[in-house]
């Protein structure tokens, strides 16, 4: 958890309180990493983090959307900002879902175009 919160303070993102959510508490098997965190003003961010081998795929990022949708009900509130860190190689059909749907995507992946 230590490298997820220094990373985000480097993109300038402090939150006042911070936990990790397991995804088996969404009723997920996926390998994903999910932090809930509220900023400053109170409002709620979610920060997922995406590690694998293999390429990101659409269909994969309607789950990420699905279980971001199961935290929001889960907690009875409105989640205001979604960011999401991967580390492996993006579709960009993918990404541009992703960020059709509001989330700032960072992505570490092995191509040549990653950030």
């Amino acid at each position: 958890m230590k490298e997820i919160t220094e990373y985000l303070q480097k993109k300038n993102l402090i939150f006042k309180s911070f936990k990790e959510i397991k995804p088996k508490e969404l009723g997920s098997r996926k390998k994903v990493e999910i932090y809930l965190g509220v900023d400053l003003k109170g409002y709620y961010s979610l920060v997922m983090q995406l590690e694998k081998k293999s390429r990101v795929l659409q269909k994969e990022a309607h789950e990420l959307i699905g279980l971001h949708e199961k935290l929001e009900k889960m907690i009875e509130a409105k989640i205001t900002q979604k960011y999401i860190l991967i580390h492996a190689p993006l579709c960009s059909k993918a990404k541009a879902f992703l960020q059709d749907h509001g989330w700032t995507v960072w992505s570490k992946g092995v191509s040549s175009s990653a950030k």
